[in-house]
């Protein structure tokens, strides 16, 4: 397993704006968006450079942990109680759209492609500190007995 974690505030993906180049529209990622998956590559590269792993190449499993941050401006009690998970953070970025970014980053430096993820779970709270933990294995095929079981289960 890969395990690494994407330091600040979590960031969506934004969304493609049209520009004009040459007098032709052209689709381009924002700026912001570039940064977010560039830094995303790097913790990735350098959790894979630790671990001495090669690319993925088989089907992955992913846990995304967005841990946000409390806004400054609720009372140190409503604070607290997000913390402590009793208010759950149902604001901006969409989880969705993290997990877009963080997909999208990690492609070329984790895996070939994000289409290798198989199985696929997010989570979303707040934190004292802002970030990304990110969790990737390969996940290997079942077995036709193994298949068997699950469907009887």
């Amino acid at each position: 397993m890969i395990r690494f974690t994407v330091p600040g505030q979590p960031q969506g993906k934004g969304r493609p704006r049209v520009g004009k180049v040459a007098g032709n529209a052209r689709l381009f990622t924002p700026a912001k968006t570039v940064a977010y998956e560039g830094l995303v590559a790097m913790a990735a590269q350098e959790a894979m450079a630790k671990a001495g792993r090669p690319m993925l190449e088989a089907p992955a499993g992913c846990n995304v942990f967005i841990d946000c941050q409390v806004p400054a401006s609720w009372s140190a009690k409503k604070q607290r109680q997000a913390l402590a998970g009793e208010i759950l953070p149902g604001s901006k970025p969409d989880a969705d759209n993290v997990v877009k970014a963080i997909f999208d980053g990690l492609n070329g430096v984790l895996w070939r492609d994000d289409v290798q993820v198989v199985d696929l779970r997010v989570r979303k709270r707040y934190a004292a500190v802002p970030c990304v933990r990110v969790e990737v294995w390969a996940v290997a095929p079942a077995t036709v007995v193994q298949q068997a079981l699950l469907e009887v289960a």
